[in-house]
C-alpha cells in the first residue's frame, strides 16, 4: 500500500511521538540520520525539536509520508537557505524510511515526492544533500536522479578509527 505524503502537516503529539519513534527506530536500525546506534526517544528528542523550531520560524518544512494506518512511516525537512545568492536552491534533511518498510520503494517514493514539492516552492532550481558514505546510499540517490557533486573525506567520525566520506549530492529541478 503506498505512502500518503504530506507538506507542512499540523504537529500534534501523536505526530511528534510519530515521528520520534521514527527516528530513534531507523537510527537503532542502523539509518544514516545523525545518530550512531544505540539511541532512545531522549537522545533524538533536542534534534527534532531544533527542526520544529525552525518549522516555527519559517526556516524549515517538513515532509511526512504516513503508512495506511496514519503512523509515520518516511519524512524529509528541507532547509532553506538564507544566503541572498543561494536561495535557489533547497536543503534536504532528515530523509528517511521505517526500517519495516524497507524495501518497498517507500524510499523513491519520498525522494518523489520531494522533488514535487520543492518545484511549488518559490525560485526553487535544485535539492542539495548530504549523506553518510560506506553505506551504498549515494548509489541509491544517485539511482533517483541525484548527482554526486562532492565529497569530504573523513568528515563524518561514526566510532574511533571509522571515519566516513560526507558525500554531497544535488537533484536539479529545472
Amino acid at each position: 500500500m503506498p505512502l500518503t505524503f504530506t507538506l507542512d502537516p499540523a504537529i500534534t503529539p501523536a505526530l511528534r511521538d510519530g515521528i520520534l519513534d521514527l527516528w530513534t527506530d531507523v537510527s537503532d536500525a542502523g539509518g544514516a540520520v545523525g545518530f550512531v546506534p544505540p539511541v532512545s526517544r531522549e537522545d533524538v528528542r533536542p534534534e527534532l525539536v531544533k527542526h520544529f523550531v525552525a518549522m516555527a520560524e519559517g526556516r524549515h518544512r517538513l515532509l511526512i509520508g504516513c503508512d495506511e494506518t496514519g503512523a509515520p512511516a518516511a519524512t524529509a525537512f528541507f532547509a532553506f537557505n538564507t544566503h541572498r545568492l543561494m536561495r535557489h536552491w533547497v536543503w534536504l534533511y532528515t530523509v528517511m524510511v521505517h526500517p519495516k518498510h524497507q524495501g518497498k520503494g517507500y524510499g523513491r517514493d519520498l525522494l518523489a515526492a520531494a522533488a514535487d514539492a520543492a518545484r511549488g516552492f518559490d525560485g526553487m532550481d535544485a535539492i542539495r544533500l548530504t549523506c553518510r558514505g560506506g553505506l551504498g546510499l549515494e548509489r541509491f540517490y544517485g539511482s533517483c536522479g541525484y548527482q554526486e557533486v562532492g565529497r569530504v573525506p573523513g568528515a563524518i567520525r561514526v566510532a574511533p578509527g571509522d571515519d566516513r566520506d560526507d558525500v554531497i549530492m544535488l537533484l536539479p529541478l529545472r
